[in-house]
């Protein structure tokens, strides 16, 4: 019996799945781990204070998550695979907890980096959660439920602001990672109790070097670009956190096509289906973004700029709040569109949508309602995008990969995030006005950046395009029992 098909040690002898308690039980670990992203943001400018350091050093307590998670995404996927979804999941959830306790507890700058760093560490629960739903639930619960959990990521920032601004507002900050740690413990307890341990795994050795070696490259990638604004982007020490980047990813990318059991699989990755996804994700997270970053803004800046609200975090918080309900609720409608159409056709519809939200921003941007408006339809379209991009990958990975390719996919969103991130706050530094002495980001610079998100989410939209016709609703079957041949062998393409 092969290793892929081999079951669990712990799957043997256990209750059969139920549905509806591990869609719910999935979903709400991916909420609680999109929560501990956000819930920092509204203590980063008074952290300075809070630890007594330089904002400098402070902005290591948000890089640190970024980089953590750029490591761990894949790294865990893969780990998954061979070792049991669910086990990682769960070893997931703990670094959640353990780094969240530990910011609670820290009142320096050193320990708080450190649990920052260990809640990154969580990052892969949302793909885990897509890859055990692939293993256990019934073909017909598969679209919606896997649609549901992927659009997870941003129903968790939507609501994480209000959430984390309503606790900063009346409580003291640390009560912020208090808050996470409790829900960190309510899903781990509930994973234990809920979720089955996935059948399928691919046993195996694990490929250390080449760990090391993506790590090395992400992590150079990831800090040239989150502090290349900080350091200079002409300056010597980005420049050459590029160029090391490059270099190692390319020797990564020679070793790993070399080595018989890689870390990601790229000639699976280099499949048409997959990598063409893939680069829509980068673009579908750059744009993502983008609205995350401008609408608070003009939300908060006063009301002597001419188009700033002058409305507080909290405010702002609750203004975006609905574009999480939102992309929660698209997710059965983007399941429907493709088992009708195909995930291709969803992706393209979400890409459009996402862009004619930018472009209502551009016009509409005076009232506190108009703001809403575009959360919401920029959220519809990211429901369709997010709920369409886990049917594309499984649709051509064998099952004993999920995991893996799917953490893959959700490391390209993060990096559209991060390069949306550098653009979005060189263009803003730059288009400024002065007020008071300060110099805040001008009108025109936000329409600049929305103006770019929007050509990034029809970006998605052209990259799409290319991905192969598809059958409609082409996903995998519930993992196969030992012995039973395997479901859903990867489309040749």
């Amino acid at each position: 019996m092969s290793d892929a098909l081999a079951p669990s040690p712990d799957a043997g002898g256990t209750a059969a799945p139920r549905p509806n308690a591990v869609v719910a039980v999935l979903a709400f670990a991916g909420i609680v781990v999109a929560l501990m992203q956000t819930l920092v943001i509204p203590i980063v400018p008074e952290l300075p204070r809070l630890l007594d350091a330089p904002a400098s050093d402070t902005a290591w307590a948000v890089t640190a998550t970024l980089l953590a998670a750029a490591v761990a995404t894949p790294v865990v996927g893969r780990l998954g695979d061979m070792y049991g979804k669910r086990r990682m999941l769960m070893v997931s959830v703990v670094m959640l907890v353990i780094g969240s306790v530990a910011c609670a507890l820290s009142d320096e700058l050193v320990p708080m980096i450190i649990g920052r760093a260990l809640q990154g560490l969580a990052s892969g629960v949302i793909p885990l959660g897509i890859s055990i739903m692939r293993d256990e639930l019934p073909a017909e619960r598969l679209a919606g439920s896997t649609a549901l959990m992927s659009a997870s990521l941003g129903v968790g920032g939507a609501l994480g602001l209000p959430t984390a601004a309503l606790i900063a507002d009346n409580f003291d900050w640390h009560v912020l990672f208090w808050a996470s740690a409790a829900m960190g413990a309510i899903a781990l307890a509930l994973v234990v109790a809920f979720v089955p341990e996935s059948r399928v795994r691919t046993g195996g050795r694990f490929d250390l070097v080449g760990a090391l070696g993506m790590a090395t490259g992400l992590v150079c990638l990831l800090l040239a670009i989150s502090k290349g604004a900080d350091w200079g982007w002409t300056g010597g020490t980005t420049l050459g956190l590029f160029a090391a980047a490059v270099l190692v990813l390319l020797a990564w990318g020679t070793f790993e096509m070399r080595t018989a059991q890689p870390l990601v699989d790229l000639r699976t990755t280099a499949r048409r289906q997959v990598l063409v996804t893939n680069l829509a994700s980068v673009a579908i997270g750059f744009s993502m973004f983008a609205m995350s970053l401008v609408l608070p803004q003009l939300l908060q800046l006063p009301v002597q700029t001419g188009y700033g609200l002058g409305k507080s975090l909290l405010t702002a918080g609750l203004v975006m709040a609905p574009s999480g309900l939102v992309m929660m609720a698209t997710a059965p409608v983007s399941a429907g569109v493709s088992k009708a159409k195909g995930p291709k056709v969803t992706l393209m519809i979400g890409a459009v949508i996402v862009a004619c939200g930018y472009g209502l921003n551009i016009v509409l941007m005076s009232e506190v309602w108009h703001l809403v408006m575009v959360s919401c339809v920029i959220g519809a379209g990211i429901g369709f995008t997010y709920g369409s991009m886990p049917a594309l990958i499984m649709g051509a990975v064998p099952a004993s990969e999920t995991a893996a390719a799917n953490s893959l996919n959700t490391l390209m969103r993060s990096i559209g995030t991060s390069v949306a991130s550098a653009i979005a706050g060189v263009i803003l530094s730059q288009m400024t006005i002065t007020l008071g002495g300060y110099a805040l980001p001008s009108k025109d610079g936000f329409r600049t950046v929305m103006a770019i998100g929007a050509g990034a989410a029809l970006l998605a939209f052209a990259i799409a395009a290319f991905i192969p016709r598809q059958r409609p609703a082409v996903m995998s079957a519930p993992a196969p029992t030992a012995g039973e041949p395997a479901a859903n062998a990867p489309a040749s393409n």
